[in-house]
């Protein structure tokens, strides 16, 4: 394979293509058609969408039925399927055109100098500023016909799909301007038939506020049908006898806008993005119900038709025209990061506050370390209390330090705790650790400095005992403060361990989250100035076990690697069953330039780091042997704790089932196809 190809990887490029319409002159709007294809070509687009009626102007009235128009239209659109003959794009591309007794409204699917298809406009709307009906024929009942176009017969109806045999997943289907209005527009059928890619040839005109209705149906077409929505409206050059024109163009993908060109654009504009067809095709085999409304609707979708074609796509390196986001579970908009910080805490909070109601007002023993999943966890426990009306001194929390244990967190732990105002207590495991290595005849009993796995396990897990027993002891429950990243790494001691607990706030929350939820907690000011700075210092703390004596600082990162990356991969295998060589294709667009692209708001300066292509593929590998071939024992009895992100949780009770004895052959077999 071709590493650096899009088209290697899922993508395919589309676009959405304005202009200077120039009313009743189809030659001059042809070559503009021509004019906007040719850069299509030249920046490998697949899909190129224009507006409605391009070829003549949407603006003309009664001017439509003029035989002299429309005979220019039909030479002029034999002009575009000539000069597409060497172009890569498919080109929807709008006309009137005339069909036994009437026009239609069309939009005309050109490819390599022969014309796909015809759809005709399914419901040309006859209300306040539009006469439509008065000229134009609905296309609504139009299936499984024919159309002479060029002195070719070919397919016309609004049954019409356009799919490339060489580009998997690229199916297409166009509607028309109002069809996207009405309740049940064709592209919801169309996205039922198979169609990814949906296109609308929209006029349009502009009023106060349209534009966003426009977002608005569009973003819903897309999020509701699990497909790309691609819109381009007719702008400057039409007639604005009583109307005005703006030349919106959108991408949308899921739900999510890829791209848009600015409105009221004086010349030629497109909006180009590349379409991720896998991931339109992983929503729709995860989300049954998609498929189950089709059989529901069969008798309108089983008798779609496919036209097929060949794209040839170009195999080289386009760059990537979408917005990757470096953390997927945290994105890099401070409106969308704060609303999701928000949501994100509360959700544990609610969560916490359910199950202490649920078993009668228990009270919390957790384990503090000063490091960021215990401190987090910790916080949530404090708001769970403020909820519930309860103190926050029945939160019983303990710093518990071992042989490593540094006077800098130790210190952390126990300011936090004041600061907060819970039952602050200190317990040295170091001599029970001690006399369990002594009777388990372990090497560092008799002085010898072998630091190794059982050595680690016995301080983990005389940590969980003790919280355990003393939960019996004082009435209370263990809180589990392991993350989401920890558990799909298997990086926890299984049992008698961090692993283990009664309830686990921060089971959904990846690592690189609940950095920016204890930033956001500082920055809405949840606990007060001085619990505030604490926090911050917590912040800039390595991470670290702290279980190994005689290093400067244990980093786990240095050992299993960059939770940045680790959670980038977790995200797109979790939400999307990517494969890991798409993942190390998307990662090394997302992380190759520090200085590209947006951070999230109040990450370090000199945390912005870049990584690459070897040392992604390195910790790919390390994410696949460990997710996949180790850790799913440990997650198949991992405790009850709330899913948080729309990225996932790893509860065998929800998001991932997955049997404790597998490979990860498969995986590292296809990460192997770009070495």
């Amino acid at each position: 394979m071709n590493f650096r190809s899009l088209y290697q990887h899922g993508f395919a490029r589309v676009a959405a293509c304005t202009g200077h319409t120039v009313i009743t002159d189809p030659h001059a709007n042809a070559e503009a058609v021509l004019r906007h294809a040719r850069r299509c070509a030249d920046e490998g687009v697949a899909v190129a969408v224009f507006p409605e009626m391009v070829l003549c102007g949407y603006s003309i009235e009664d001017l439509i039925l003029q035989d002299a128009l429309l005979d220019q239209v039909e030479e002029a659109l034999r002009d575009v399927v000539a000069g597409s003959a060497e172009l890569l794009p498919v080109l929807l591309v709008g006309a009137p055109l005339r069909h036994r007794d009437r026009v239609y409204n069309c939009a005309v699917v050109v490819h390599r100098g022969r014309v796909l298809g015809v759809v005709p406009k399914s419901y040309p709307p006859n209300y306040r500023e539009f006469y439509e009906r008065r000229q134009i024929a609905s296309g609504d009942g139009e299936r499984g016909g024919t159309i002479r176009v060029g002195g070719e017969s070919v397919p016309f109806g609004v049954d019409l799909l356009f799919a490339a045999d060489d580009v998997a997943g690229l199916v297409l289907h166009t509607e028309i301007c109002e069809d996207m209005w009405v309740p049940v527009p064709p592209s919801a059928e169309a996205a039922l038939a198979g169609a990814t890619v949906l296109a609308n040839l929209s006029g349009s005109p502009i009023t106060v506020g349209r534009a966003e209705d426009r977002k608005l149906l569009c973003r819903s077409a897309s999020a509701r049908c699990l497909a790309a929505y691609v819109y381009a409206a007719a702008g400057l050059g039409e007639s604005t006898t009583d109307l005005s024109w703006d030349g919106q163009t959108l991408i949308y993908e899921n739900g999510v806008l890829l791209a848009e060109s600015d409105r009221f654009p004086l010349d030629d504009q497109f909006a180009v993005a590349d379409v991720d067809l896998d991931l339109l095709r992983q929503e729709r085999q995860r989300m049954g119900t998609f498929d189950d409304n089709r059989r529901t609707h069969g008798a309108r979708t089983a008798d779609f038709r496919t036209v097929s074609f060949e794209l040839d796509p170009p195999t080289g390196d386009l760059d990537l025209r979408r917005r990757i986001e470096r953390f997927p579970f945290v994105p890099a908009d401070p409106d969308r990061l704060a609303l999701d910080c928000y949501e994100a805490y509360n959700i544990q909070v609610a969560g916490l506050q359910q199950r202490l109601a649920s078993i009668g007002g228990a009270k919390v023993v957790i384990g503090v370390s000063g490091g960021l999943d215990s401190t987090h966890a910790l916080i949530v426990a404090a708001r769970a209390m403020d909820r519930a009306g309860r103190p926050r001194s029945d939160i019983l929390a303990w710093t518990l330090p071992g042989f490593a244990t540094s006077d800098h967190t130790k210190d952390n732990a126990h300011r936090l705790m004041a600061a907060l105002g819970v039952t602050a207590a200190e317990l040295d495991i170091t001599p029970t650790a001690r006399l369990m290595l002594k009777e388990m005849g372990h090497p560092f009993a008799s002085g010898e400095p072998v630091y190794d796995v059982t050595f680690e396990n016995v301080q983990a897990g005389l940590r969980t005992d003790y919280l355990f027993r003393l939960a019996n002891q004082r009435g209370g429950i263990v809180l589990g403060t392991g993350d989401l990243s920890e558990l799909a790494l298997g990086w926890s001691t299984y049992g008698v361990g961090d692993q283990m607990s009664h309830y686990n706030v921060n089971s959904g929350v990846p690592k690189t989250l609940i950095q920016h939820l204890i930033r956001w907690v500082i920055g809405s000011d949840q606990f007060g100035e001085e619990a505030g700075k604490i926090l911050a210092a917590i912040l800039d703390t390595e991470i670290s076990p702290e279980l190994v004596p005689g290093e400067e600082m244990q980093s786990t990162e240095s050992k299993i690697g960059p939770y940045a990356l680790h959670d980038f991969t977790l995200f797109h295998v979790l939400r999307y069953g990517f494969r890991p060589s798409k993942i190390a294709f998307l990662a090394w667009h997302a992380w190759h330039d520090a200085d590209a692209g947006a951070w999230p708001p109040g990450f370090p300066e000199a945390k912005r780091v870049a990584y690459d292509l070897p040392e992604i593929r390195q910790w790919l590998e390390v994410f696949c042997r460990r997710f996949f071939a180790f850790a799913q024992f440990k997650r198949s009895a991992m405790p009850n704790g709330p899913k948080v992100s729309a990225g996932g949780s790893l509860s065998p009770r929800g998001d991932w089932r997955a049997p404790s004895d597998s490979s990860a052959t498969v995986w590292l077999r296809d990460l192997a196809r770009f070495d």
